[in-house]
Parts: C-alpha cells; structure tokens; sequence
C-alpha cells in the first residue's frame, strides 16, 4: 500500500527523520512540513539522506514553509506544493502517516 509519510519536526531535534527513512517504501512518498523542510539545507547529513533515497520515493515540501526558512538551493527531485496541491497529495496515497 502507498503511503504518504508526513514530516514537520526538524530533522535535527529528535529521531521521527531517521525513523521514518527506513521505512519508506518504492510506492510511498514523504511530505516535509515546518521545521523538517531544514531536512533540505544543502551540505547537512540529513539533506545528504534524503538524496540516497531511492528515485521511486518522491519526495515532497510545503513551499510555504521553504520560503519561510530562506531555504534555497534544494535538490532537484523537491516537489514544492502549496496548500492546495498538499490536499490533491493527501488524497493520492492509501494511507497517511504523520509523524507526530
């Protein structure tokens, strides 16, 4: 089953980032939300993580919260959606799972 995992904590104050990388799927995809768009900073080894991940995972930020970090520079494979296409993307997978 495809599954939509959803991220919002920073990937560097606890361990929901390296939890979840594991368990994503060829079929499933991972949202970055608030402070886990920091996940995107180039050079980090989050950001470094996230690149290793199979291409089949694609992978997903709220361009609103980018935006608000000042981030730049992300990886080309970053979907940016804004608030619209985070519903569309919510709708698409069997399941969601947000990691609170």
């Amino acid at each position: 089953m495809a599954t939509l995992h959803m991220l919002s904590h920073s990937p560097f104050s606890d361990g929901r980032f390296s939890s979840c990388l594991p368990l994503l799927g060829d079929t499933d995809a991972l949202l970055l939300t608030g402070d886990a768009t920091y996940a995107l900073t180039a050079g980090t080894k989050p950001a470094t993580e996230l690149e290793q991940l199979p291409e089949q995972v694609a992978l997903f930020a709220l361009e609103e919260d980018v935006q608000a970090r000042a981030l730049d520079a992300l990886p080309a494979r970053v979907q940016l959606l804004n608030y619209a296409g985070f519903v569309e993307l919510t709708c698409r997978y069997q399941r969601v799972n947000s990691w609170l």
